[in-house]
């Protein structure tokens, strides 16, 4: 079956008031699963091993198992506000699917007692989230990828093509008031990266092999149409400067 309608299927098991944004979603998990199964093309996906930090209620994991992945693992403190909002039946789900769940905070406690070594470690739109610096984590993620693991990180970029255009006119917040100011606990946007920390990762952390992607989520998934439809025709170019892209992406290997 094909991919997307495996991610289709997956969407529509997820708690009612959900589904609709995992609908949404589907080219997005799409493709972070593709650019992991194309991350080490001299396997299989059914010999694959992956670890993923920060995917909370993503149905990228559980697209990784539908995907014959060898294993599957999360780590995730699954302490979001949404989290909260819908309860346990998601994680249900994910444990449905076979997926080994650790609940922490792997940031502040580490990943290093996770049993086994992995093909691939990912963390997709989370680092921006972290309050506390992730140089041992990403020390950590070296020492549990196996010898020619991929290392991948997406994370918003904070000098897009569209930042640069309307921080000069004023609109430039990372997060919304309300969920700084009214939530107990904030978890927006802490730091957004751009191209040079991505690379400055990469270098500190001895990845080769280095590349960086671009793509453009926010644009291509608006709610609103005209901008969805000017995304889809200038995404194919803007995606070719990554520095220009909303969503990038670093994959790596470890030596």
């Amino acid at each position: 079956m094909d991919l997307k309608k495996k991610l289709t299927q997956i969407a529509n098991e997820y708690p009612e008031g959900m589904i609709n944004d995992q609908l949404l979603d589907i080219d997005r998990t799409n493709y972070h699963i593709n650019l992991a199964i194309n991350s080490c093309k001299d396997k299989f996906p059914s010999e694959l091993e992956i670890c993923d930090l920060g995917g909370g209620l993503s149905p990228f994991s559980i697209g990784c198992v539908a995907s014959n992945f060898k294993r599957t693992v999360l780590v995730d403190d699954f302490d979001d506000p949404n989290n909260q909002k819908v309860g346990d039946e998601p994680i249900k789900l994910h444990k449905k699917y076979g997926i080994e769940i650790f609940t922490r905070d792997f940031v502040e406690k580490g990943i290093e007692d996770i049993e086994g070594s992995f093909d691939i470690i990912t963390s997709f739109d989370s680092m921006e989230h972290w309050h506390n610096s992730p140089k041992k984590l990403f020390h950590q993620v070296l020492s549990k990828l196996k010898k020619g693991g991929t290392f991948i990180l997406g994370v918003p970029n904070c000098a897009n093509l569209r930042k640069r255009i309307t921080l000069p006119m004023g609109f430039g917040k990372w997060s919304s008031m309300d969920s700084w100011y009214e939530e107990d606990k904030f978890r927006g946007h802490v730091r957004e990266p751009d191209v040079s920390d991505l690379l400055y990762i990469a270098k500190d952390i001895d990845l080769k092999n280095v590349k960086i992607y671009g793509r453009n989520w926010l644009g291509l998934n608006n709610s609103n149409k005209l901008i969805e439809k000017l995304t889809k025709i200038v995404d194919p170019l803007i995606s070719k400067f990554p520095s220009l892209c909303s969503d990038l992406y670093l994959v790596g290997k470890k030596k």
